[in-house]
């Protein structure tokens, strides 16, 4: 089983290669740690430079099991039109705990921006991206008998009341205090 995650990649910062500012021709590639598939690929920015902009929505099937999603900068090398010629800026490891769990909705849109690592394991800029679990829509049923109510809270009191309870739960101390 997989989950389907959109990734936007938004654009990068201070890209470097060999020490030297980016010229261009850069392009990003999305996958999972876990995955067997190649991923998703952006098309190629040959106007940004060292800042590129890219603005495209990716999706990727993620396992349930994965741990990361890597996201690399690549600059392409050749002059022809296919990305296998390409050498690679940088990357970003994503943690799925990032975007996954905790106590936003999974369908929450995260906004995020990730150091880039070059194969030298030096600082190599920021990628900015945006990443959004979607949610499959769940399946309707024929038989109009099966209603489901949204529980909202926790009765107050066992006397028939229908306030609720909400907030953080607080540890209560018993202090004295001195007379």
């Amino acid at each position: 089983m997989s989950r389907t995650v959109e990734v936007t990649v938004l654009s990068a910062e201070n890209l470097q290669m060999n020490r030297k500012p980016a010229r261009g021709n850069t392009f990003v590639t999305v996958h999972s740690d876990a995955s067997t598939d190649a991923g998703a690929v952006t098309k190629v920015d040959s106007e940004g430079g060292s800042y590129p902009s890219w603005n495209e929505k990716v999706v990727v099937n993620v396992p349930l099991h994965a741990r990361f999603i890597s996201v690399e900068v690549k600059c392409k090398t050749s002059s022809s039109s296919s990305l296998t010629g390409s050498n690679s800026v940088g990357v970003a490891r994503i943690p799925v705990s990032d975007f996954i769990g905790g106590y936003v909705p999974e369908n929450q849109l995260h906004f995020l921006s990730y150091r880039l690592w070059d194969g030298n394991v030096r600082r190599n800029g920021v990628i900015n991206i945006s990443v959004r679990v979607k949610v499959p829509e769940r399946s309707s049923c024929s038989s109009s008998s099966m209603s489901f109510a949204a529980v909202t809270g926790v009765p107050v009191a066992g006397n028939g009341s229908t306030g609720v309870v909400t907030g953080i739960p607080a540890l209560w101390l018993n202090y004295q205090r001195n007379p």
